[in-house]
């Protein structure tokens, strides 16, 4: 079974794996084989799921709603998003405005066929619309009981530390950031870590298995295997394109590889367990195109890696890890996304 983690310095507990369908439900599989891989994960003891309004424009929280009918609501802990554009992309169908944000809660609750969210998520940080709006309207939406906790995704490490002063003083519990993490991408390490240490809030960590790479089953100097998500342009080949078109990090991941079968793991296990040893991490977002991939992935919960396992993963990787924490503001969008 999987092991549990507070978020933040709060009192809810998470599973340190959570069920995520960022690119499957509603784009990647059919919504049968969705709602097969949701039941796998119940299965497997993951009782936390992330999705968004924007997965699929609001398709991924309807698969997941309808494969978690019927499961007692207060066993599950759910988490959504706003920010990017849904429904037909209108001015205000985007950003974090209080009135992007009202509305989207109604309509992510909506689709999910559910009264409340257990984490309200700001997909990014909205460069338009002034902090104190968006935090005044998440307030309103945990007073009206739509949502119970706050968290924001790929926030910089000062974005951080002025939305936590503000949740503060709105006294609304502000408790995780969702950033990219995982052993090839550690921008997070210098600056946004010990941000969040500061304010009490946690990580839950998305491509912890850097979009797959880190399964060794991209070779150097070979076509992507056939099916893979390299070769699938709805299921997040421009995501991954970088990373499996650059030979250095197919190489380093060769060496990975070797270190995770002498533990006994496979590399996929291997790389979810390293994310973990993270004591800013709550949790790793893991997602499934088939059921069976789930039930190996939650080996990884409560596995404990040696400082010389870690100090051997760091020399197999070598330079090609990243670590700029200027990456975390770089990437971020500059302006609100139309």
């Amino acid at each position: 079974m999987v092991n549990y983690r507070f978020l933040g310095s709060s009192g809810l507990k998470i599973t340190e794996l959570v069920y995520g369908n960022w690119i499957t439900h509603g784009l990647q599989v059919e919504n049968d084989t969705a709602t097969r891989c949701v039941h796998a994960a119940l299965d497997a003891g993951i009782t936390s799921f992330d999705t968004a309004d924007a997965y699929a424009n609001g398709v991924a929280e309807e698969v997941l709603g309808a494969a978690l009918k019927g499961q007692r609501r207060e066993s599950l802990e759910v988490f959504t998003k706003v920010y990017w554009p849904t429904g037909p992309g209108g001015p205000n169908d985007t950003g974090l405005s209080r009135k992007h944000i009202m509305e989207s809660i109604d309509g992510s609750l909506r689709r999910l066929g559910m009264d409340y969210v257990d984490l309200y998520q700001a997909h990014r940080f909205d460069t338009e619309t002034p902090l104190e709006e968006t935090m005044v309207a998440f307030a309103d939406v945990v007073r009206q009981g739509k949502a119970l906790y706050i968290g924001v995704s790929e926030w910089t490490a000062e974005q951080i530390r002025a939305g936590a002063a503000l949740a503060k003083e709105m006294r609304i519990p502000f408790v995780s950031n969702q950033p990219q993490y995982s052993a090839l991408y550690r921008v997070i390490e210098e600056e946004v870590v010990p941000a969040s240490r500061e304010v009490g809030i946690s990580q839950i960590v998305f491509s912890p298995v850097a979009q797959g790479v880190l399964t060794g089953k991209y070779k150097p100097g070979e076509a992507p295997p056939a099916g893979s998500r390299a070769t699938d342009e709805k299921s997040g080949k421009n995501f991954i394109s970088r990373l499996v078109d650059d030979q250095a990090v197919l190489e380093a991941v060769q060496r990975f590889v070797p270190i995770a079968a002498d533990l006994g793991l496979t590399p996929a296990q291997l790389a979810l367990a390293w994310v973990l040893q993270n004591d800013n991490v709550a949790a790793a977002i893991i997602g499934a195109s088939r059921p069976e991939q789930i039930a190996e992935n939650v080996k990884a919960s409560g596995v404990r890696l040696e400082p010389e396992v870690m100090a051997a993963i760091d020399g197999a990787l070598g330079d090609v890890v990243v670590r700029d924490p200027a990456l975390t503001a770089r990437n971020a969008p500059q302006s609100r996304v139309a």
